[in-house]
């Protein structure tokens, strides 16, 4: 299955590469300049690997490099068939402690809606849009099953969480997030236009509530991404995976505490 991985950033898509042997190619390493400068790091010939890209931060920045990478490789005949969103990311206590791996069943974005006297309500209710994507659960339960990784809903936001009422706001408003980052939902937007299953990976860096610099893994986070794309190349072979459904997520409640 051809794959694209997107990162947020160079740490992130380093620890990619590392597990899939991405650059070492006998002819050095294989990469390409997107369209707009993005480095998209290419597998070596016939490797069962997929190409990793560092995207940028937020869903943005993540929406728009992934589209670009899709779009090129499409025009260039070699198109993908999966598309990962995969990083470290803030982990909801105590469901996915530090050093855990999570894969997402449903992709959300955390905070895509309105504030009204009422309380938050997300754009779907509005009449409009999309708020989560569901990847296939085939493939969400052969990654999981290969990388040891719990499964469970991934928030997308803009803004990281930085108080213990956000963190349990986010939790009330989301039942059974697991973790949260700032790529997925972006991400699974440019697979879905391109009408391409995605899957999110997240190695738990922090706890997502106040800010402790102090208590961050970030070191083991990325060794514990590059375990799980160790075993990734064989986790997808031979899944045959659907596009994301998207729809909004489960009991998705209109107020806030």
């Amino acid at each position: 299955m051809r794959a694209l991985v997107v990162t947020a950033v160079a740490a992130e898509r380093d620890a990619v590469c590392a597990a899939l042997a991405v650059d070492e190619a006998a002819d050095g390493p294989r990469v390409a300049t997107l369209p707009g400068g993005g480095a998209l790091h290419r597998a070596p010939a016939g490797a069962p690997a997929p190409d990793v890209l560092a995207a940028g931060v937020g869903p943005a920045a993540a929406a728009a490099g992934t589209a670009t990478a899709l779009t090129a490789a499409a025009l260039a005949g070699t198109p993908y068939e999966l598309v990962v969103s995969a990083g470290i990311g803030g982990g909801f206590a105590p469901a996915a402690p530090l050093g855990s791996l999570v894969v997402a069943d449903a992709i959300v974005a955390a905070d895509l809606g309105a504030e009204t006297p009422e309380g938050f309500v997300p754009v779907t209710e509005l009449g409009f849009g999309t708020v989560a994507h569901r990847p296939d659960p085939a493939l969400v339960a052969a990654v999981a099953a290969a990388s040891g990784g719990a499964v469970g809903p991934v928030i997308t936001v803009s803004t990281v969480t930085g108080s213990a009422a956000r963190a349990a706001e986010l939790a009330t408003r989301h039942p059974g997030v697991l973790a949260e980052a700032m790529e997925g939902f972006g991400v699974a937007e440019a697979a879905a236009a391109h009408g391409l299953p995605v899957l999110e990976v997240r190695a738990i860096s922090n706890a997502v509530g106040p800010r402790d610099r102090a208590a961050w893994r970030i070191g083991p986070a990325l060794a514990a991404l590059t375990d799980a794309f160790r075993a990734f190349p064989g986790a997808v072979t031979g899944v045959r995976a659907a596009a994301p459904d998207a729809a909004p997520p489960p009991h998705t409640p209109r107020r806030t505490p």
